[in-house]
């Protein structure tokens, strides 16, 4: 189920597919017929469709939020983002099934990557109600760096993808759903405001799943997390990070403040 995700191309194909998979994981939860979890060979990247056109970071064209050709543009990499939020999410699943993990690891993972299909879809259907589509504009190719550089490595993969990627959704969102608000456009105000509400949970899930695997192997959560994003994670951390919602989803300051390109304040050292 999960490669089959993975090797789809049509974004809309891709996530109506990840939301029929996923009904059928809880359908046969709650049925008392789990579907049993194997093993797979998914590729080292997923499917793609043909547009956007994936540039450099560097080379991805910066534009002000403040324009409707701004707007457009911060909605484009949002829907780039939850594209490979939903492949990130099955990759996990598909790609450590060898890992002898309990159901939940895979109950989360499944409903991660259905909310981000939704979010894929909520963002899509707003580009389009502005007259574009995803596909419209480059888009960043390093995304899924992160995937292919902890291919063996899950406890890499938690710490990079959950515990930094998505944590970093977490303290630019509130920004962009004011942009939104500024400019009077209530239906991406609202789908922003359920992505930031769920990917919390997506966060929590990553840290759940980190301590974990560090109490299975008796090894420090705080310093493996440090030794990890040094090792797979190309930069700083940049602040300003929201502490709020950050230990909502169970990760503590002294966490991510030793890895950010600025001095921590007093409580996280």
């Amino acid at each position: 189920m999960a490669v089959e995700v993975l090797t789809t191309a049509d974004g809309r194909a891709k996530t109506a597919l990840s939301r029929r998979h996923a009904a059928a994981w809880f359908a046969a939860r709650a049925a008392g017929t789990p579907i049993p979890v194997g093993t797979a060979n998914p590729p080292m990247q997923p499917a793609r469709p043909a547009q956007p056109e994936l540039l450099d970071p560097r080379d991805v064209p910066r534009r002000r939020p403040g324009s409707v050709q701004g707007r457009t543009a911060i909605l484009h990499a949002v829907a780039h983002i939850e594209l490979n939020a939903v492949d990130l999410h099955w990759d996990i699943i598909a790609r450590f099934g060898h890992i002898p993990m309990p159901p939940g690891f895979y109950d989360d993972w499944v409903k991660s990557a259905d909310e981000e299909s939704k979010h894929y879809n909520l963002v899509c259907d707003c580009l389009e109600a502005m007259g574009s589509h995803y596909g419209a504009l480059p888009a960043h190719a390093g995304m899924w760096r992160a995937a292919e550089d902890t291919a063996a490595d899950i406890l890499g993969r938690l710490a990079v993808v959950p515990m930094v990627l998505e944590a970093r959704g977490l303290d630019v969102t509130p920004g962009m759903i004011e942009v939104f608000r500024k400019a009077g456009q209530q239906d991406v105000v609202d789908a922003l405001g359920v992505i930031y509400a769920e990917e919390v949970g997506h966060v929590a899930y990553g840290s759940k799943w980190f301590h974990f695997l560090c109490g299975r192997h008796d090894l420090d959560p705080k310093d493996q997390f440090h030794a990890l994003v040094k090792r797979y994670f190309h930069g700083a951390l940049k602040p300003p990070f929201n502490e709020e919602k950050r230990a909502e989803a169970g990760l503590p300051p002294d966490f991510y403040w030793p890895l950010a390109d600025e001095t921590p304040p007093r409580h996280a050292r």
